[in-house]
């Protein structure tokens, strides 16, 4: 399955393909062959990137998903004005080689949306967290408030979110993505209990990456 959050990039691309197609047939030789391997590449490229393989979602209702496929980067305390005071943070850092797309990590209400525009820092520079592109989302229920960042990286300089302030959502469920990579900050109540450490491999919707209480 293909992400519909990349329609418009993934068609460019593969247009972009045949016209090299296209043009490797005019030229003999090896001009020809760069120009078809050329075509080929990108073409499995883009397929690649924008892929969306289906998910098994648990079922445990208290369960926090991870948001994003990569791995654990950073854990630490922190205090946030939508979570309050003590609240913890968890950071995971998504390659180019991962799965883009973007998962709702506890089933709730969209309480809020913030977009800031911002530097392009590499994504494991910790300072990224707070200078970077990103679009931070609250979400509540009637457990807790949780906060969820996307990052744009170096490379990552398109994010995508299709939520919008009121939605009810369900764990698990696609939202978004941020194109080749980046990092997903989350910030979650202080008396969560993680179930991930500092370099745990992570899969969008899959992973629970702590229980609320």
């Amino acid at each position: 399955m293909l992400s519909p959050y990349g329609k418009g990039t993934l068609v460019t691309s593969l247009l972009i393909s045949l016209l090299l197609a296209g043009a490797g047939l005019i030229f003999p030789g090896i001009v020809q062959a760069v120009f078809s391997t050329a075509s080929v590449g990108l073409a499995l490229f883009a397929l690649f990137f924008f892929r969306d393989p289906s998910r098994t979602v648990p079922s445990e209702p208290n369960a926090v998903l991870a948001p994003a496929d990569g791995r654990v980067l950073l854990i630490k305390k922190i205090a946030h004005p939508f979570t309050g005071q003590n609240s913890t943070l968890v950071s995971i850092f998504m390659s180019p080689f991962n799965v883009h797309v973007n998962r709702i990590p506890l089933q709730g209400r969209i309480a809020h949306l913030s977009y800031s525009p911002g530097k392009h820092l590499m994504a494991f520079n910790h300072a990224s967290m707070a200078d970077n592109e990103r679009m931070e989302i609250g979400l509540e229920n009637s457990q807790c408030r949780i906060i969820f960042s996307q990052v744009a990286g170096f490379i990552a300089r398109r994010i995508v979110c299709s939520l919008r302030v009121g939605d009810n959502v369900a764990a698990g469920s696609r939202f978004g993505m941020i194109t080749f990579g980046s990092r997903l900050d989350i910030v979650v109540p202080e008396s969560t209990r993680l179930t991930v450490s500092k370099g745990c491999k992570t899969v969008a919707g899959e992973t629970v990456i702590g229980y609320v209480k």
